[in-house]
């Protein structure tokens, strides 16, 4: 079936005149009336009949140009959110990323991107999750891009496979210790420090669990796990509560009234960030722009200054 015919056979429908809607169309009369009688053909019914010196639609055919305007409407809007999309400067970015991002990296990167007047116009859907759980969607295509850690399987796939890890940015991991905690008042504080105290760990789905893992086990330390939490914000509600102390990234909105994050002066490891995108995978104009962006923006205001997040 032609799209041609079945635009042909709208406007038909809307003037009921051969003539006029020939010369709407800018096609000969014989052309429009082929493209109807094949239409007619293919469909086995009649779509007009004669009405006086004109046509009109048949039964059939009314009821035909209802779904024919529907789905030409549909591709027409399609067609137009196609061309939005291929607009570096109209596009749109759907960005997941891990929740201890969303205090200063996102909001951060966003706001510096939408500085640029050649970007405002570009829009972004935002959500959250875990490391797992956010490359899940980003496999499934949900996701344009996230920033998140980094693991190395996803069920029975190597990640490496799947997605092009880019090294954005680090955050230091830090202690979080309740305020009147006997560790609040060290001023040097070691892993080990840690050890005699239950403990807080993020969920083994999270992305950061591997590299606390490989924390406590450089200092020799066995965890005494009082509770898995998923969220950062939770953990440090946890420790609040004397549940117990903690590891995890720097926090840098965090109110320290009841909470200390504590610098530990015997770990080197930082948490490394990354921009994941799918690899092989065909990027709109706007998401590559927001891509290179947030690649150069973290080495010029972190990497490159050697700061942690």
């Amino acid at each position: 079936m032609n799209l041609k015919h079945l635009q042909f056979f709208k406007e038909l429908a809307r003037t009921q005149h051969m003539a006029q809607a020939a010369e709407n169309l800018g096609i000969s009369q014989p052309s429009l009336s082929y493209a109807i009688k094949k239409l007619e053909s293919e469909l086995g019914v009649p779509l007009f009949e004669p009405d006086g010196r004109n046509i009109k639609l048949t039964h059939i055919g009314s009821v035909y140009l209802t779904y024919i305007t529907a789905s030409l409407n549909d591709l027409s809007q399609g067609n137009e959110l196609v061309r939005q999309l291929m607009n570096p400067d109209t596009g749109h970015v759907n960005l997941g990323f891990t929740y201890t991002l969303g205090q200063q990296l996102v909001p951060e990167l966003l706001t510096n991107f939408q500085h640029d007047t050649q970007n405002r116009a570009i829009t972004f859907a935002l959500n959250q999750g875990n490391t797992t759980d956010l490359l899940e969607d980003l496999a499934a295509e949900k996701y344009d891009m996230v920033i998140a850690s980094s693991i190395p399987k996803l069920g029975d796939q190597a990640t490496d496979n799947l997605f092009d890890f880019i090294p954005l940015i680090q955050q230091e991991v830090v202690a979080a210790v309740p305020r009147d905690h006997p560790l609040a008042t060290k001023p040097h504080l070691r892993v080990q420090d840690l050890a005699p105290y239950p403990m807080i760990l993020f969920t083994k789905n999270s992305g950061l669990r591997p590299l606390i893992d490989q924390i406590l086990a450089s200092a020799d330390v066995t965890p005494q796990v009082a509770y898995e939490v998923e969220e950062d914000h939770t953990m440090v509600g946890f420790v609040k509560h004397q549940f117990g102390v903690a590891l995890l990234p720097y926090l840098p909105l965090l109110d320290q009234t009841d909470v200390l994050l504590k610098h530990l002066d015997d770990q080197p490891l930082q948490h490394q960030i990354y921009l994941v995108v799918r690899r092989n995978h065909f990027m709109t104009p706007s998401v590559h722009r927001f891509q290179e962006f947030s690649r150069s923006y973290c080495w010029q205001h972190y990497t490159n200054q050697d700061r942690l997040l």
